[in-house]
Parts: structure tokens; C-alpha cells; sequence
């Protein structure tokens, strides 16, 4: 099509209360719920088929819509514990079916009484199918998802907006989803007839630098023995190292990594040169090989669901992991003493990495899950491996 050609507009349907209106014009009319609004974002799609309440409190989702390729969203309503962070940072949700009334005894409200207390706007009635297939064939498009229940929407604005904003590229979005003030966490894994534990008896000390954190990742450092000070995204390396860690964790998070870098690499540097400890997950794991030297670089479609398969290049074994990132680490970049551990079994791209030199590692998937598979939680029990042989090194 030629440029200056204007992308034509379907009509609007009759009962059409929301729209998707995509950077190059393009626009997608659906029924609306949740709030009342309109949200500009990163169209991505998630292939998970449990755990969208997880999904939708993940802060890594800052600065996107999600659409979901598993039809039925919202049967299971939401409640008061599968929750990954306290304020949802995702900017809406995109299904294919009605959302029909919760059925499960946990359920404790409807999801759409849920998204409006978050002003999250959501929309139904479209061919998810043929969406995810956009994305997957051309990368995931900016756009906004407007939610107007009297059907009023001024189309040529909103395609202006849509083609104006400028994306996740250069964005450092860990700053808008990091905690405000350092503080103790101890609450550990969720077990049926007992909901959350607490860790009473720790091992050691981890400091927990919160680029978005997902809680289930702090839960299960605190379920393998660690007492859990979570820090500012821009908190100094002397004011970590005046807490006194045995260990430093790197968290996942939203955006650019290079662009949350700028403030993070240096002091994830100096940790590195302390020989602290240090163990990164998806947005940590791209700041690690940030500070050891490495480069990362923005991907056409992302890795997002509960199913992707990575492979540990020294045993050769295969997890399934739950994945969430739009960047990753480029292997070629890295110098000659990092490894390369862990690959995607997908498309090759880079999964895991550890330095030769300093007892540091780090994985771009999620081991703590939250929705998805338990393969990778061995990982923690590695962290608290690396910790216990640092110390002995330490008062040989």
C-alpha cells in the first residue's frame, strides 16, 4: 500500500463499545469492559492457558496491552492472593469471549469489577486469533485500546495518539514500577489449607534490587532461607553494601534494559567487583550482562506464556519455563568470561549466562513461575549454593 494512502476505517458496529486502533490506523472494533478509558501501549499476546491474574499483576507488563490467545479469560474471577504486585502496571487486556460469571470457590470478585478498581480498560468480541497472528508476522504494533460504552470514539485523534507515541524502545519503565522505599519481606510459597508461610529462621540475607518484582520471585527467596530487603531500583552499591548481604538479587521489570542501565549497570558493577553474590531474573538477567559487557537489543515479537521450552547447554536437560520479555542478551556480545548457559529452544535466542570470574548468574525466563511450570526453581537452591560456597572461600 502506498504511504500516503489513508488506511480505511470499517464502520462501527452497532454494539461496538471499544476499539483497538493500531499505529498504522488500523482499527478493531469489540465490546468493552473493565474501565472506562483509554490506554496506550505495546500490543503483545500471551499464550498462557491458566493464571491470567498473575499475567495482568506482573509488573514487567508496564507499557502494554495484552492480548490472550487461550479464549476463556475471567471464568475462575480473581481473588486476593494470586497477585504479583500490588498496583497492576499493564495497560489493558484483549480477549476473545464474553466474560462470564466466576466459578471457584476462590474467587472472590468478578474480573471486571477488578479491572475497573485498577482503570485498566479491556475489550472482547474480536478474532484474537487473527491479532496474534499480526503480531507474530509483522511484531508486536503500537496502538490504544479504548473503552466508550456509549460508542463515542473520535477516531482520527485517536489514530494520531496511536501513531504519536514512541514506544518501549529507549524507555526506562522500572523507575514508574520500582517500590518507593526499601523495606523486609518474609512471606513464603503458597500451600492449599494454608495459604502463605512466613520464614522465621533465615539463612542469610538477600538484598532484592526491585526493577518490577514479581512477589512470587521474593517468596520464593524467602522459601529457601533468606531473609529479603527489597531496595529501590536506584539504590546505590554503598547503600546495598551497608545492609550487609550475604547475596544480591536482580529482579524482572518493564522497558528498555539499556535505558533502566544508565543507573543500574555502575552499581551492579561495583557489586560485581565487591564479589558479592548475585543472581538475575529477565530484566536482571539483562542488566548482569549489561555490567559484564555485554549488549542486549529489542525483539520483533517477545517471549510471553507459560510453555517455552530452554535448554541447559551444559547438561543438556530441558525445562518448560514461563516466560515475559521483549529484549534479550545477544551471546555474540558477551566477553570471553561470560558463558552462554541456557538457550531458547524456540528460536535460539539467549536464555541464561554466568561469569567465569565472579560468582554471579542469571536466567532470562522465570523460575518462580506464577502462572507456569516448576521446572527452574532448582535456581534458588543454586543462589543459596553460590552464597554457601562464597562464604567458606571467604574464611578459608
Amino acid at each position: 500500500m502506498n504511504s500516503k494512502q489513508a488506511i480505511s476505517t470499517p464502520k462501527q458496529p452497532p454494539n461496538a463499545t471499544a476499539a483497538i486502533i493500531l499505529s498504522d490506523g488500523t482499527v478493531i472494533w469489540g465490546r468493552g469492559f473493565g474501565a472506562e478509558t483509554a490506554q496506550v501501549g505495546e500490543i503483545c499476546f500471551n499464550t498462557s492457558l491458566t493464571g491470567y491474574q498473575e499475567i495482568m499483576t506482573d509488573p514487567s507488563y508496564a507499557g502494554q496491552i495484552i492480548t490472550f490467545t487461550f479464549p476463556h479469560i475471567g471464568n475462575v474471577g480473581v481473588n486476593d492472593e494470586d497477585i504479583e504486585s500490588v498496583h497492576p502496571a499493564v495497560r489493558g487486556m484483549i480477549v476473545r469471549e464474553d466474560v462470564t460469571e466466576p466459578s471457584n470457590w476462590r474467587s472472590t470478585q468478578h474480573l471486571d469489577a477488578w479491572l475497573k478498581s485498577h482503570a485498566i480498560p479491556a475489550i472482547c468480541g474480536i478474532d484474537t486469533r487473527a491479532l496474534t497472528r499480526r503480531i507474530r508476522d509483522l511484531g508486536a504494533p503500537n496502538g490504544i485500546l479504548a473503552v466508550n460504552l456509549k460508542g463515542e470514539f473520535d477516531i482520527p485523534a485517536l489514530q494520531a495518539q496511536a501513531a504519536a507515541w514512541s514506544g518501549l524502545d529507549g524507555l526506562d519503565l522500572a523507575k514508574d514500577v520500582t517500590c518507593a522505599k526499601a523495606y523486609d519481606w518474609a512471606e513464603t510459597l503458597w500451600t492449599l489449607g494454608q495459604g502463605y508461610g512466613v520464614q522465621d529462621k533465615p539463612r542469610y540475607h538477600i538484598v532484592a534490587m526491585d526493577f518490577g518484582a514479581k512477589l512470587n520471585i521474593l517468596r520464593c527467596l524467602a522459601a529457601v532461607g533468606c531473609k529479603v530487603t527489597v531496595v529501590p531500583a536506584q539504590t546505590s552499591a554503598d547503600d546495598i553494601l551497608a545492609l550487609k548481604p550475604d547475596g544480591v538479587f536482580l529482579s524482572n521489570g518493564p522497558g528498555d534494559p539499556a535505558a533502566t542501565g544508565v543507573y543500574a549497570v555502575p552499581t551492579i558493577q561495583a557489586l560485581l567487583s565487591k564479589n558479592i553474590p548475585i543472581f538475575g531474573i529477565c530484566l536482571g538477567h539483562q542488566m548482569l550482562a549489561l555490567a559484564l559487557g555485554g549488549k542486549t537489543t529489542k525483539m520483533d515479537l517477545g517471549h510471553r506464556g507459560a510453555n517455552h521450552p530452554v535448554q541447559d547447554l551444559k547438561t543438556g536437560r530441558v525445562e518448560i519455563t514461563s516466560q515475559n520479555h521483549g529484549f534479550h542478551v545477544l551471546p555474540d556480545s558477551l566477553p570471553k568470561t561470560v558463558e552462554a548457559t541456557h538457550i531458547s529452544l524456540f528460536d535460539k535466542t539467549n536464555e541464561g549466562i554466568r561469569s567465569l570470574d565472579k560468582p554471579a548468574f542469571s536466567v532470562q525466563y522465570h523460575p518462580e513461575a506464577s502462572p507456569g511450570p516448576m521446572d527452574s526453581h532448582y535456581l534458588f537452591d543454586r543462589f543459596i549454593d553460590m552464597i554457601a560456597d562464597h562464604k567458606k572461600k571467604v574464611a578459608a
